[in-house]
């Protein structure tokens, strides 16, 4: 009984949405709808302005939505929020015992909720995560990150490891709503939302543990906040902040943390066509750490190649 009563919480899924065709929201949409765990509430909150291209018949297609499936709720904002207050104003009326997160553009597969539920349950956490599986608009394997490796859930290890390699993917994230709330929801920043939200979590001691599968499939289009020049001045801002930590880190960590920022920020010149500045990004990347340098590249076309099979198979 004890069973059954866990796997009928509800949980509650946010999906904010800006400036998104009825196409791109609606397979979001539909892929929650989907879930083979059926006892959820889906909060879309809609932080376009009054006048776009799409607007009236996303108005439209959303009423029609929550008339036929009583779990959806259709919020409009009065103003611009921006992603991080679009998502704590879902989590401010969340009626759900556990909350979790999808973009506008991106989906989930069939199980993904019944599995983080099932394991949140046997493993009496606060915080879950998984694999995220990134696809370029044309369906190929462009991004898969994985945490294999992380060796131990300590505090002060999860701080380290979070700061080199980034535990993200905000689709991915399940909490208990009280523990969400506890930490304060997501911080108002352009960019790294999803790993101010980790490490806030981290830092106030919430218990949080890793689900090694891939639930979600994110879509990368190309454009929006993370693909333009804030991508740029968000990551140098993250890098400095970073800073504040390294008295607490090793030489390797620090190196790790530099190869990593010079990393990001050649994939972010060479989308905002800044080429110029690329060739510098590539040698502050490898003098930082050559053995890291080969490593890590290596090793993500690896993965993405590996992948890319998979899903042929």
């Amino acid at each position: 009984m004890e069973e059954m009563d866990d796997f009928e919480k509800k949980v509650t899924v946010i999906i904010p949405t800006y400036k998104r065709s009825w196409k791109f929201l609606n397979r979001a949409l539909n892929s929650v709808q989907r879930q083979t765990y059926k006892n959820l509430e889906i909060i879309v909150i809609d932080d376009s302005p009054d006048i776009y291209e799409f607007r009236l018949d996303i108005v439209n297609h959303m009423q029609d939505v929550c008339k036929s499936d009583k779990r959806v709720k259709y919020l409009m904002n009065k103003k611009n929020l921006g992603g991080s207050l679009a998502r704590n104003r879902g989590i401010e009326i969340a009626s759900g015992d556990y909350v979790t997160f999808l973009d506008d553009d991106d989906e989930y597969l069939p199980d993904k909720v019944m599995h983080q539920v099932k394991f949140m349950k046997e493993s009496n956490c606060d915080l879950s995560f998984e694999n995220l599986t990134m696809y370029s608009i044309d369906g190929q394997v462009v991004d898969f990150r994985e945490f294999q490796d992380i060796e131990s859930y300590d505090k002060e290890y999860l701080l380290k490891y979070h700061l080199m390699k980034h535990m993200t993917g905000t689709p991915t994230f399940m909490f208990k709503s009280d523990s969400l709330r506890y930490i304060g929801g997501f911080e108002d920043v352009k960019m790294g939302q999803e790993f101010y939200l980790m490490l806030k979590a981290i830092e106030k001691d919430l218990q949080i543990r890793y689900l090694p599968v891939c639930d979600v499939k994110c879509y990368k289009h190309g454009e929006g906040i993370t693909h333009g020049k804030n991508k740029i001045v968000g990551e140098k801002h993250l890098y400095q902040f970073k800073q504040k930590y390294f008295d607490r880190l090793g030489k390797k960590e620090i190196c790790f943390i530099r190869f990593r920022h010079y990393a990001v920020m050649v994939v972010a010149y060479i989308r905002n066509k800044q080429y110029y500045m690329v060739p510098a990004a590539v040698i502050e990347a490898f003098i930082s750490s050559p053995e890291v340098f080969f490593q890590q590249v290596t090793g993500f076309f690896i993965k993405v190649v590996k992948k890319r099979k998979n899903k042929e198979l």
